[in-house]
């Protein structure tokens, strides 16, 4: 056989409803080619011996804001390859690089580096598209998002931003905003996933969202309303909304910080892993020691302390970003809300890739599929790291053997 072959032999596969034990994968020119139920071992061809190790779909992050001492926000090409190493040395294969709250100008230079940046993606992480996050916010479930920009939607702003709607892959804001309403009935023209976040919407507005194309809940129990009362009465939040209703689509952190385990437990139960995505929603201080970091912009961003493996406001009053990678979310749910690995890792493989309306290409290991593989140990720690079948993490220099 030719040099465009790879084999991984001796590992178990992690498959969409099942995990193959002593198996192997074929890779043909950065693609599965085959999924053997046994090891054998194909003449001639380069293969990487799994060592009884998982070998599981590349985890898929639909939102991260950065990692390594580098945020998105900075506004440089090399940042950006920067953060995408790091999480594929978590074992993270793609990714949607996301936005803060910012002027429009901002937001306008940052694609245009995403546009930079997603033609090198060789050394890490794959880019699946920009999320922005804002900054059509409601102002009092901002969290670290700066006052200083949450607006309205504006048309004229956000559709000089939509020239650049090749590059967006998803947005999130408040349906509740004037305009919000319109804003994803624009979005979802555009092909463009629109999301619900840090707003205060009660039930009869999310109801209104969904009509207008907003099919996701962006980190879910965070920034977002809760029941309230009104003129004594109570109406069901964001929160209740997204649990109940099957139009939604929910992502968590799942950090062990933001969420404990017994919400992990309750929204696991209620909406199921088809329904959940696994996001890190990482600041630049993913994979850095503890102490002093900056959300956002590094020159003009929100000060924060890094401790107890989470980013807090420096006044401790409230989170301000989390530090998660991918495998410890996969963990997270393991130990704490006792999901079985397979559906944990379901959550951030086939469902974000569904969500992203990647599926017919990645989350999965079958047949044409791309290889993106991971491979790990029973503690989730990452060894290996492929992308379209290019080994982009190893802990190893001699990984592969002829």
């Amino acid at each position: 056989m030719s040099n465009n072959y790879l084999q991984i032999i001796n590992g178990q596969v992690i498959r969409p409803f099942e995990i193959a034990y002593n198996a192997s994968v074929l890779i043909r020119d950065g693609r599965v080619e085959a999924v053997f139920q046994d090891n054998r071992r194909l003449p001639d061809v380069p293969t990487i011996d799994a060592a009884g190790r998982f070998i599981s779909p590349g985890f898929i992050d639909l939102h991260v804001h950065g990692g390594g001492g580098y945020d998105f926000m900075d506004g440089d090409v090399d940042g950006f390859r920067q953060i995408s190493q790091l999480h594929a040395r978590h074992g993270t294969t793609a990714m949607v690089p996301t936005s803060l709250t910012s002027t429009k100008e901002q937001l306008l230079r940052l694609l245009r580096t995403y546009e930079q940046a997603s033609r090198d993606t060789d050394t890490g992480a794959t880019f699946l598209g920009m999320h922005l996050e804002g900054p059509y916010f409601a102002m009092n479930q901002r969290g670290a998002q700066d006052p200083r920009y949450i607006r309205d939607p504006d048309s004229s702003e956000y559709e000089a931003i939509l020239e650049y709607s090749h590059l967006i892959a998803r947005w999130s804001a408040a349906p509740e905003r004037k305009g919000a309403l319109e804003f994803g009935r624009r979005l979802r023209e555009k092909g463009i996933l629109a999301a619900i976040a840090h707003t205060d919407a009660v039930y009869e507005e999310v109801l209104e969202a969904i009509d207008a194309g907003y099919s996701l809940s962006t980190h879910l129990y965070s920034g977002m309303s809760g029941v309230t009362r009104k003129n004594a009465y109570r109406f069901a939040g964001v929160i209740e909304s997204s649990l109940l209703l099957d139009a939604l689509d929910v992502e968590i952190i799942a950090d062990g910080v933001h969420l404990p385990a017994p919400l992990l437990k309750l929204i696991y139960k209620v909406k199921g892993p088809e329904k959940i995505a696994l996001i890190t929603d990482a600041m630049r201080g993913a994979g850095m020691p503890e102490g002093e970091s900056i959300l956002g912009h590094k020159d003009d961003g929100l000060k924060v302390i890094i401790e107890d493996g989470v980013a807090k406001l420096p006044d401790r009053s409230s989170f301000a970003g989390s530090v998660a990678t991918a495998d410890r979310l996969v963990r997270t749910m393991i130990r704490s809300a006792d999901v079985p690995l397979i559906e944990a890792v379901k959550m951030i493989t086939q469902t974000p890739a569904r969500i992203m309306g990647v599926g017919h290409k990645k989350g999965a290991i079958q047949q044409g599929m791309d290889a993106d593989i991971v491979l790990f140990d029973a503690d989730i720690r990452v060894s290996l790291t492929l992308v379209n079948g290019r080994i982009v993490y190893s802990e190893s220099s001699r990984e592969v053997s002829q």
